[in-house]
């Protein structure tokens, strides 16, 4: 249904440009194009209702993307026009979804203009194969997807979330579990691992 048919529904022009006015931030992420190809970029602005962000993969105006972003989370939404060396699309989501977005983007400016410390120590990476294996604390195992990973800990997509606090085994690198996500978990590394077996530590069985 277009917007000149739900008239009495549409947000007076001012308050729109309030809810959703862009925020000039620098996270990292990647995306995902209908034809499933994976890309990792750069968000330059973003606001609850949009983005635009600097990548090597670029789709075509409609075309649907899921983005997963840092300090943000998972996203999506379908692209709006093309920019240089990337592009801008929209964000679906519910109000309350929204919301919270506007605080995360609020966070992330005053972060940038207070200079606080980042969350993480390490540059994250998808890894090549994201397929791994987690056992818990009473051997349960369970697979599960690593959404991306540092030297330090990773980012877990599962339908079954261990209790917080709890020690694990991504592979055979001890964890523990920190936080809960959208869709799975974080966990942070007892000890830091290194560059070079990282990835094959975490995908062992």
């Amino acid at each position: 249904m277009s917007f000149a048919q739900k008239k009495t529904t549409v947000v007076p022009m001012a308050e729109e440009r309030r809810r959703f006015q862009r925020v000039k931030v620098h996270l990292l992420g990647r995306y995902m194009l209908p034809d499933r190809r994976e890309f990792p970029c750069q968000i330059i602005n973003m606001s609850p209702g949009g983005l635009a962000l600097l990548a090597p993969g670029i789709g075509n105006v409609g075309d649907r993307v899921i983005a997963y972003l840092d300090h943000i989370g998972r996203v999506e939404g379908r692209i709006t026009r093309i920019i240089d060396n990337g592009f801008a699309m929209t964000i679906g989501a519910t109000a309350r979804k929204r919301d919270k977005l506007a605080a995360q983007l609020t966070w992330l400016a005053n972060r940038d203009i207070l200079n606080l410390p980042e969350d993480r120590r390490h540059d994250r990476i998808v890894p090549r194969n994201p397929i791994a294996l987690l056992t818990q604390e009473d051997g349960t195992r369970m697979t599960c997807r690593i959404i991306d990973l540092s030297l330090s800990g990773a980012a877990i997509a599962a339908e079954n979330r261990p209790p917080l606090k709890s020690l694990v085994m991504l592979g055979k690198v001890q964890s523990r579990v920190v936080r809960n996500l959208e869709e799975g978990f974080a966990l942070e590394f007892v000890h830091e691992q290194s560059a070079e077996t990282l990835e094959e530590s975490v995908t062992a069985r």
